[in-house]
């Protein structure tokens, strides 16, 4: 399914898209995505931002901090330890975000270690300086604590994120410039957070189909996020009224 142009409906249309699309994507990583130490819950206002996913790892010895996960699990789903295909890959030290910072902390969930976050951003993330500023200082939270960060912007960029969110982010984390091809606006973006921090960008456009993403649970392990399947269950829930506006060519 090509994707639409959200700017055709009232906020609100794509609200209630957004917490379908969520809903999907945590049915996904929960019905065999995830390796079995892992899952993924929906909440509102995770770590600042609006309605997530947040992938969870429960603790205990097995689960510690830094311990390289293996590439396949007896309980669910397959870690990957290649890289992803995507378009671009960037890199940056991380140590330019870090020597910026005063203090942060990050609450856990339920007492389980979060090691990942799916933000599906809306128009209001954009809408003014501060919301945008709200966006950009809880993700680069997240991503100093090692919680890997996958963000979809399907919205154009404004005078605000002339390169959109992803732009903004990730001058303020690396002190990078980052230019979007001018055809492809909108932005898929991965953050892996290790010892340096890499963004895995994937650029896209209205009526181009959605490549599934890479979803870090560890530095060097991720996996992939069925996007396009999950777009499509969401928007077959939006009523018909708004897909018929959507769907005007």
């Amino acid at each position: 399914m090509p994707i639409h142009d959200w700017t055709r409906v009232e906020a609100g249309i794509f609200h209630d898209f957004h917490h379908a699309w969520i809903e999907e994507i945590k049915r996904a990583l929960n019905a065999g995505l995830l390796p079995g130490e892992y899952y993924a819950l929906a909440e509102q206002h995770a770590a600042g931002f609006g309605p997530d996913v947040l992938t969870l790892q429960s603790g205990g010895p097995e689960s510690a901090p830094g311990r390289r996960p293996p590439s396949a699990s007896d309980h669910g789903g397959t870690l990957l330890l290649s890289p992803p295909k995507v378009h671009a890959t960037t890199e940056a030290d991380f140590e330019f975000y870090r020597r910026r910072q005063s203090s942060v902390a990050i609450r856990h969930v339920s007492d389980d270690r979060m090691v990942a976050v799916v933000e599906v951003v809306s128009a209001g993330n954009k809408s003014a300086r501060g919301p945008l500023r709200a966006f950009v200082e809880k993700a680069a939270e997240l991503l100093a604590q090692r919680i890997h960060l996958l963000v979809l912007d399907l919205h154009p960029p404004g005078p605000r994120d002339p390169q959109g969110i992803h732009g903004v982010l990730w001058e303020e984390l690396s002190g990078q410039p980052y230019a979007a091809p001018v055809d492809k606006p909108l932005t898929l973006v991965a953050y892996e957070s290790g010892a340096n921090l890499r963004a895995w960008v994937e650029p896209i456009a209205v009526a181009d189909s959605l490549p599934d993403m890479p979803l870090f649970l560890e530095p060097g392990a991720h996996v992939p996020v069925p996007l396009e399947r999950t777009y499509q269950q969401a928007f077959d829930a939006v009523p018909r009224r708004w897909r018929t506006v959507l769907e005007q060519v």
